[in-house]
């Protein structure tokens, strides 16, 4: 008795070929993957140190603070740090110790050239294991110019001013002062700027180590006919000579730049214009 097989379904042909071409299908695409290069991993960008010279008035540092909060908030992910030159925490040096030997720029919050940009910052950055590159300090700057007319508007500044009214006006641009001719120079450059935009003479005038001093300047412009004098704080935050300068008023103060958004934005600008400009290496 001959055994008997069960039949063969029909559909088994359709299924081995099938099976094949999805094979097939499979082993090209591995093949092809094989291909592709992995994916480029970029470097993380280097951290932004905000510099700071710091100050025993406590508005200062949380001044600072708001700053580096803009900042953080204008670019995420972006790691953002803060050292100080002297008298607050945390200081530079510390900071740097911290980032062990990670890329950082250093931004300088000091709105000219002078003694601590030239020489306390690249000092201690070059102490430090971070490979570290100085960013130019913030002034002279247009976004500076932006922010100390609307710090006027809010003391009290006209928005719009007639003939009359612009020959009877002025602003003293209050600055810290330095022995450094190069400071003088930046803060001429951005009293420059600001007289621009608002079209009445913007003096520049100092609180200690260059004249002429905040009393000075306004004596000369009240003595030639312009009788509304405002101060223009050029400070980064409250501190001891901001105040001492606004008191020498005698019409409207401006609050120093402070946490203004153009503040940021030219943080981050100084930022990503140091890392274009080989020449700023610090170490």
């Amino acid at each position: 008795m001959t055994a008997s097989h069960p039949p063969r379904s029909e559909s088994a042909p359709h299924l081995d070929s099938t099976a094949q071409l999805i094979g097939g299908i499979v082993s090209r695409l591995a093949g092809q993957l094989r291909l592709v290069p992995p994916p480029v991993r970029r470097p993380a960008p280097p951290a932004l140190v905000l510099v700071a010279h710091g100050s025993r008035d406590p508005r200062a540092l949380t001044t600072v603070r708001a700053l580096m909060a803009r900042v953080r908030d204008l670019r995420p992910g972006l790691p953002v740090h803060l050292g100080h030159i002297e008298l607050n925490e945390p200081l530079l040096p510390g900071t740097l110790a911290a980032l062990g030997d990670a890329r950082a720029v250093l931004v300088p919050l000091l709105l000219s050239r002078g003694y601590h940009v030239g020489q306390d910052i690249p000092g201690m950055a070059a102490a430090a294991a971070a490979r570290t590159r100085t960013a130019a300090p913030l002034g002279p700057h247009p976004l500076l110019a932006e922010t100390l007319h609307d710090r006027l508007l809010e003391a009290g500044w006209p928005p719009a001013m007639d003939g009359t009214a612009r020959r009877s006006s002025a602003v003293v641009l209050a600055a810290a002062g330095s022995r450094d001719p190069d400071s003088a120079t930046d803060t001429r450059r951005a009293a420059r700027l600001l007289a621009d935009r608002l079209g009445v003479p913007v003096i520049p005038a100092y609180a200690s180590a260059a004249t002429p001093t905040v009393p000075e300047a306004v004596r000369a412009l009240t003595e030639s006919g312009r009788h509304r004098v405002a101060v223009a704080s050029y400070f980064t935050a409250p501190g001891r000579f901001a105040s001492q300068c606004a008191q020498a008023a005698p019409w409207i103060a401006a609050a120093p730049l402070g946490a203004h958004e153009a503040m940021a934005r030219l943080v981050l600008h100084r930022y990503e214009q140091s890392l274009t400009e080989r020449s700023t290496q610090a170490a």
